[in-house]
């Protein structure tokens, strides 16, 4: 878990989460291992993602959350967060990270 310093841009946090889990890929042992972890992060990614485009088409005009600079940065944080926590979820998984880790481990040595 990344303890935010309130003196960092969400920016400078960003990277420091992407550094931080590629680190945690890197440590996590063998290739299927890291195979494993990779697959399930692309699925993270890719759900983010398709969660971003969805509030794209939302009109956010008098909504809960308004619309402004601020709000954008704290719904990509929220976004992103989903998706890790709907990719990990057996109910809520889309199924990739299972579809890519079958193909892949073929290729893997351990």
């Amino acid at each position: 878990m990344i303890i935010s310093n309130t003196h960092m841009s969400p920016t400078i946090d960003a990277v420091n989460r992407d550094t931080q889990i590629f680190n945690d890929i890197k440590k996590s042992g063998g290739e299927k291992a890291q195979l494993e972890k990779v697959s399930q992060e692309f699925e993270s990614i890719f759900i983010t993602q398709m969660l971003n485009m969805m509030d794209k088409t939302v009109d956010n005009e008098g909504g809960i959350f308004g619309k402004g600079k601020y709000m954008d940065h704290f719904k990509s944080f929220i976004y992103s967060e989903m998706g890790r926590e709907m990719s990990q979820n057996p109910r809520t998984t889309f199924g990739f990270a299972k579809q890519i880790y079958e193909q892949m481990e073929k290729f893997t040595i351990d």
